[in-house]
């Protein structure tokens, strides 16, 4: 795997190193070494899978108050989305930093979402699905979510989003009083 660092700290775009010949090839998603090597988390709980009907569906900006922090590895199974990631660590060097790269089920790329970071992504094209993992489970009481055009912020979304939930759409300005806490 090759692992790229991303502007927000600790999180990485990996793709995949493959090992090819006439048949096809053969590539790495997961080794726990390489990623403990990289001071990534090894251990995840859920595998989960989403898929979205029409382009310019939003899902986000998601995240999980300590303790029940998550990281996530996104990869797009079907389609394209332009995943992004918002650091939301107030100890961070990258506080209010966010970054989004494109995953499609051609480049088979990843990304890594660290812990205390708030995640979201906009699909590019109709029946995209996306598969991720998470190191810790869903706790209900726990989840928030920042607004998906929150100013302060300026997410640099490559289109406007048609398709989101209510709980997305209202979706508060961030405060770190509310948000954080």
């Amino acid at each position: 795997m090759i692992f790229r660092e991303l502007p927000v700290a600790g999180a990485f775009l990996i793709d995949l190193e493959k090992r090819g010949d006439e048949r096809g090839f053969f590539a790495r998603m997961f080794c726990e070494r390489e990623f403990a090597e990289h001071g990534l988390v090894t251990r995840f709980v859920q595998m989960n899978n989403s898929l979205s009907a029409d382009a310019g569906t939003l899902r986000g900006m998601h995240y999980q108050l300590a303790p029940h922090q998550e990281t996530k590895v996104v990869r797009c199974v079907r389609g394209r989305l332009y995943d992004a990631v918002l650091d939301l660590r107030e100890d961070s060097p990258t506080f209010g930093v966010s970054c989004g790269v494109e995953l499609t089920a051609e480049n088979r790329s990843m990304m890594y979402v660290p812990k205390g970071c708030a995640h979201g992504f906009l699909t590019l094209e109709p029946d995209t699905e996306a598969i991720y993992l998470v190191d810790e489970f869903y706790a209900p009481d726990a989840e928030r979510g920042v607004r998906w055009d929150d100013p302060r912020f300026k997410i640099e979304w490559p289109r406007e989003p048609v398709v989101l939930s209510d709980k997305d759409r209202n979706h508060p300005d961030f405060d770190p009083e509310t948000h954080l806490r």
